[in-house]
């Protein structure tokens, strides 16, 4: 008896809509800009689309919009996935539900502001070791990072700028990326950086 050989097709397809390295552990995929505002989350919500658009499951567990319309526009038919309330201090919070994010195990995951720091509480201290646990999982990740927030260049972020940044993510993390999205706006559109951004991808292989 001949073996059964896998369809080809059906073997793409798998291929397409996971993307997983040959470990099983999830891509992880940043989203990079120099500064709040330059497009990092609309940038990320627009390949979450092109993906869903594929037929990849794409799930948005956490993202800021800011309430600007352009961004918010692009949650449309997208499953966003419902945040964990915590009290603490007698102050209502809410966070990333992570357990929610396992147990759904969607193909690709959209979560905002990789250098967050969790309420107190939270299974873990930071939003990356959050998103380390996806990726262990089997989650391929799209995320968001500003350069002040990177542990390395956080000292000359502050001298540079006199603010001390304390949510900081080790270089470990970008080290790890799969890819680096460099989110920019260009010249002419610092006076109305809702019009659009640019960005190069930087690949690990």
């Amino acid at each position: 008896m001949e073996p059964v050989r896998p369809n080809p097709d059906q073997l793409l397809l798998r291929l397409k809509n996971n993307e997983l390295s040959s470990t099983g552990r999830g891509r992880l995929k940043i989203f990079f800009g120099f500064s709040p505002g330059v497009g990092k989350t609309f940038s990320m919500l627009q390949a979450g689309r092109v993906q869903q658009d594929k037929q990849v499951e794409v799930l948005v567990a956490l993202v800021e919009t800011h309430k600007r319309a352009e961004t918010e526009a692009l949650l449309q038919n997208l499953q966003i996935l419902r945040r964990r309330r915590i009290k603490h201090r007698g102050i209502d919070l809410e966070e990333f539900d992570l357990d929610a994010a396992l147990a759904r195990h969607p193909q690709l995951i959209l979560v905002d502001e990789l250098a967050h720091t969790n309420a107190p509480g939270s299974r873990h201290a930071k939003r990356w070791q959050d998103i380390q646990e996806l990726l262990q999982a089997g989650i391929n990740v799209y995320t968001t990072l500003n350069v002040q927030h990177v542990e390395s260049l956080n000292d000359v972020v502050s001298a540079i700028t006199g603010v001390q940044v304390r949510e900081t993510v080790p270089d470990s993390v970008l080290a790890e990326a799969d890819e680096i999205a460099l989110i920019d706006l260009p010249v002419n559109e610092f006076k109305n950086p809702r019009r659009g951004s640019s960005h190069s991808a930087i690949s690990s292989g």
